[in-house]
């Protein structure tokens, strides 16, 4: 009896432990945690670009891993790139910014 305890406990407990362990991050991948939170800084980076009437939303792309934000896409002049990368870095949650921003001529 107390065999099948202890075998029925411990499975439960590998179970758990296996369940916690596929939760959290390693530094190429995110928790769920830090998934939603970069998603939220996401969203907030987009609804500035969003804003700002010198900057298209539409031509930037924006990502975001531990707290780094990419951005990525077509702008038409430097100017809008630098204030792009300013936008994103104004986000609370934001770390560093990464610019990947092609100037289209």
């Amino acid at each position: 009896m107390r065999t099948t305890n202890f075998m029925k406990y411990f499975f439960i407990g590998l179970f758990l432990f296996a369940f916690v362990a596929g939760c959290a991050g390693t530094s190429h991948k995110e928790s769920t945690g830090e998934y939603v939170d970069d998603s939220v800084i996401t969203a907030k980076v987009k609804a500035k670009i969003f804003e700002d009437p010198t900057l298209k939303v539409l031509q930037i792309n924006v990502e975001t891993f531990k707290g780094e934000v990419q951005l990525s896409g077509f702008v038409n002049s430097a100017a809008a790139s630098a204030r792009a990368v300013q936008v994103a870095r104004s986000v609370k949650g934001v770390q560093s910014v990464k610019n990947s921003l092609i100037v289209k001529n």
